[in-house]
């Protein structure tokens, strides 16, 4: 089911691959479903990213963050399948993923997952 998901993420070719620069992507408007009530969740997810060969396309990333609307999962979940969908399609220099849900009986909840690429 993942690869079904990341499939949907389309790319571009990053016209300064030499250049370290960062790409922030905000995601007001994510909504999964918790597992145990069945109950919808809503976040922001903010991608942060240095590119190296490939950018993500936008219009995909979009639809892609829609496949998860119906989904049953759990915050951490959700935040490092996307973050591992992510560094799969774009094999970044750098990346960090930051879901931000909204207060569900008075708790909120902040997931922060990030990759690093070790090759030289």
């Amino acid at each position: 089911m993942a690869e079904a998901f990341r499939d949907i993420l389309e790319t571009f070719d990053n016209s300064y691959p030499g250049r370290n620069y960062t790409i922030e992507i905000i995601c007001p408007e994510f909504t999964s479903v918790c597992p145990k009530t069945g109950q919808p969740d809503y976040g922001t997810m903010t991608i942060r990213y240095i590119p190296n060969l490939k950018c993500v396309e936008l219009k995909s990333l979009k639809f892609y963050m829609q496949r998860f609307r119906n989904e049953g999962i759990f915050y951490e979940n959700v935040t490092n399948r996307i973050l591992d969908d992510l560094v799969a399609v774009l094999e970044p220099k750098w990346m960090e993923l930051t879901a931000s849900f909204t207060p569900r009986g008075g708790i909120s909840t902040n997931v922060v997952v990030e990759y690093a690429c070790t090759e030289k």
